[in-house]
């Protein structure tokens, strides 16, 4: 009897052992996945010049504000870091990406630069060697990127306006990164959408450079 009943505590000890060795995994799964799931909160980092630092704009209405305004709304857990600024060239984008990269850890890197660059008339090729700088900068610190194309008007003549345009498709294709074919795309030539310098988009024009970049930023996120 006195076996028996020692067995029976033995059994009953070792079930104990067992539903607390379960507990204690279940629990450790769980905080395991809920830190992967906090971890997996974007950050993105926007780095362009006037378009997207909201040029001639009161603050919260630029684009990028809005942007931030639609993760929200769409429950999409991500931070959004403005650093453009207005003037800026690909060059002056090399330059302060790293700093930028180090201080922010972004998940996802937009580059909307290089339309100064064209209307300053500077050289195609190396407008492009510096965008694919930034690209390999952001990827090698582990972000995924989106390449924001721009076209130059038709005054630049054929030669240069096409050689513009397809920097953009070309460095998206080299570095398999996300690309927006054309940021004023859906501005089109309607004054109404732009400032009196028939150059920065106006308060109205906003939503509509958000609904160009969106689709290609929601792909690149999931």
């Amino acid at each position: 009897m006195f076996v028996f009943l020692n067995c029976r505590r033995f059994g009953a000890n070792l079930l104990q052992l067992a539903i607390v060795t379960a507990l204690i995994a279940f629990s450790s799964m769980a905080n395991s996945s809920h830190a992967q799931s906090v971890a997996k909160a974007a950050h993105i980092l926007i780095v362009g010049d006037s378009l997207s630092a909201g040029y001639g704009l009161n603050a919260g209405e630029g684009w990028v504000d809005l942007l931030s305004k639609k993760l929200v709304d769409q429950k999409i857990r991500a931070k959004v870091t403005n650093a453009s600024i207005s003037g800026d060239t690909t060059a002056g984008g090399v330059a302060r990406l790293p700093a930028l990269l180090q201080k922010h850890a972004p998940t996802h890197v937009v580059i909307e630069l290089g339309g100064n660059d064209g209307l300053r008339g500077g050289p195609v090729a190396s407008a492009k060697a510096n965008l694919q700088k930034m690209v390999e900068m952001s990827k090698k610190a582990g972000a995924e990127v989106v390449v924001v194309g721009m076209r130059m008007p038709p005054n630049f003549g054929a030669a240069y306006t096409t050689a513009f345009e397809s920097m953009y498709r070309d460095i998206a294709k080299e570095t398999k990164s996300a690309l927006v074919p054309f940021f004023l795309e859906k501005l089109g030539t309607d004054l109404k959408y732009f400032q009196p310098d028939r150059i920065h988009p106006t308060k109205d024009a906003q939503p509509m450079l958000l609904e160009t970049v969106w689709p290609v930023l929601l792909g690149a996120l999931k």
